[in-house]
């Protein structure tokens, strides 16, 4: 009497748990029409054939030398292996232990022309294999053309209907606020102790770093979908526009370059772009002779070998100096500083009427209150479960959070500046918070060798009383020549300084 085991295996390409309920019923009527002993089955589930990267399938070759067995019983060969090189060289191991491979449905005579038909049969697994790798990426590809989603994991924002990503408006509200956030430089810790305190959670569980900052920086969120070199904007809606998208971005990557040189505080990091590459200039320290830490901005692509640029260090106390006096100067003179308060005052109330944190709050109690609704109806028609009262108390408690939020929340609302409050605040943070004077007033600085360009995050409408002025900052001579924008759209302000070393 012989004996066998059976190898059954089925890949993730539409087949389930059935396909080895019904290769197993094939291979063990094949043993019991043949005589055949089966001491043991191998299975392999959702693995693909086409390597030998299978749990089960190296087990049972690893038995095979324990010499308990002679046949490896299979439903088809292409249950076995896909791969012709594969397959010759685990049947040559299997042969020198003494055992063979038999399929329950494909008969090979005992005879020369086995050899052939067998390898037939295999090459045409193999062929099969490779046309259907063929055919599900051409599919796959089609289905992206269409603006289909391909399935797999689900941005943050997301909700897929009829086949289609489109925006859980909830949960984009948070991937906005994250992204607003960051972008005038509150630290990802911050932002998800913020949003915990607020009780917007993922998965139940606070935010995780790596969260949020795979959130910051998936470029699907600005509508754009990179698959194999190919881009697609018709996969995923934007939640995050371009320009926003594109800063924050920036900031990310900035970050992973020159961090916290010895704690220093870079003020101009983020902001300064070189004018002759166009790669961001970081933070960088080294040590002069007499032991003396210094500090400079380099451009990366010159120190990182990136780029072919010449663009030479700056000393960082020189850049930084010139830059903040030139824009305290200017934003005090001219009006410009009624001119910032105004729009302050008027995006504070645009903030107070679409307080997404507030919106989401309401929206949630709304849903609380509901549910509360439900478990009492249900109580007062005989549902008196355990289950049901430990929801209810969760609910009531969870209401009773909420109602604090929304209070804290409609506190903020409430509690608006008016014009001369937000003057003094700034005209103390310009004395005080460089950093902040920086953050919220410049969107880019562009350095050369010879001149600086300043960007600021909003028109200044008035022009300046003088258009060129020289004075002496650090021993360093610096001719300021302002220009304002011709197109009245374009809503950036820039002056340049010239700098003669």
């Amino acid at each position: 009497m012989k004996t066998a085991v059976i190898y059954c295996r089925y890949s993730s390409d539409n087949q389930t748990e059935q396909s080895i309920e019904g290769q197993l019923r094939v291979c063990n009527e094949y043993a019991k029409s043949n005589d055949i002993v089966i001491l043991d089955t191998y299975i392999d589930r959702a693995m693909t054939g086409t390597n030998d990267n299978r749990p089960d399938f190296q087990r049972m070759i690893k038995d095979s030398a324990k010499r308990t067995f002679q046949i490896v019983l299979v439903y088809k060969f292409d249950r076995f292996s896909r791969n012709k090189y594969e397959t010759a060289m685990h049947k040559k191991t299997l042969k020198d232990n003494g055992v063979k491979v038999v399929s329950a449905t494909e008969y090979i005579p005992d005879s020369p022309e086995a050899i052939i038909l067998e390898s037939m049969l295999e090459g045409y697994a193999e062929y099969y294999s490779a046309e259907l790798s063929q055919k599900v990426k051409r599919g796959m590809r089609e289905t992206r053309s269409k603006g289909n989603f391909t399935g797999g994991y689900l941005l943050y924002g997301y909700k897929v209907e009829n086949h289609k990503v489109v925006i859980d408006q909830d949960r984009a509200d948070v991937v906005r606020y994250i992204y607003k956030q960051y972008s005038i430089g509150v630290y990802v810790k911050d932002i998800i102790k913020e949003l915990t305190s607020k009780g917007i959670l993922n998965r139940n569980k606070p935010f995780a770093r790596n969260t949020v900052y795979k959130i910051l920086k998936n470029e699907k969120y600005s509508g754009i979908y990179r698959h194999n070199g190919e881009i697609f904007t018709n996969i995923y809606p934007q939640i995050v526009d371009t320009e926003t998208f594109n800063k924050v971005r920036a900031k990310v990557l900035n970050n992973q370059y020159g961090k916290h040189s010895d704690e220093v505080t870079y003020l101009l990091k983020d902001k300064i772009i070189c004018g002759y590459c166009g790669m961001t200039v970081t933070g960088e320290n080294g040590t002069a002779r007499n032991g003396e830490r210094k500090y400079y901005y380099k451009c990366r692509g010159r120190k990182e070998h990136l780029t072919d640029c010449h663009k030479q260090a700056i000393r960082k106390d020189v850049i930084e100096k010139i830059v903040l006096e030139s824009v305290i100067e200017h934003f005090q003179k001219c009006n410009n500083l009624d001119y910032i308060v105004n729009g302050l005052m008027h995006e504070q109330e645009r903030q107070a009427q679409a307080n997404v944190v507030l919106n989401l709050l309401l929206k949630e109690q709304r849903t609380t209150e509901n549910a509360i609704q439900n478990i009492m109806t249900a109580i007062e028609n005989g549902g008196t479960t355990n289950t049901v009262m430990k929801r209810m108390r969760e609910l009531e408690t969870r209401k009773s959070e909420l109602e604090k939020q929304i209070a804290i929340e409609k506190s903020k609302t409430v509690a608006m500046l008016d014009k001369d409050q937000i003057k003094a605040f700034y005209i103390e943070a310009l004395r005080l918070e460089p950093k902040f004077l920086i953050n919220s007033l410049v969107k880019q600085i562009i350095l050369f060798d010879d001149k600086i360009q300043i960007i600021y995050n909003s028109p200044i409408m008035q022009s300046p009383d003088n258009d060129n002025r020289d004075f002496l900052i650090c021993s360093k001579t610096v001719k300021l020549s302002f220009k304002v924008p011709f197109r009245t759209n374009l809503m950036q302000y820039e002056f340049e300084i010239e700098m003669y070393v």
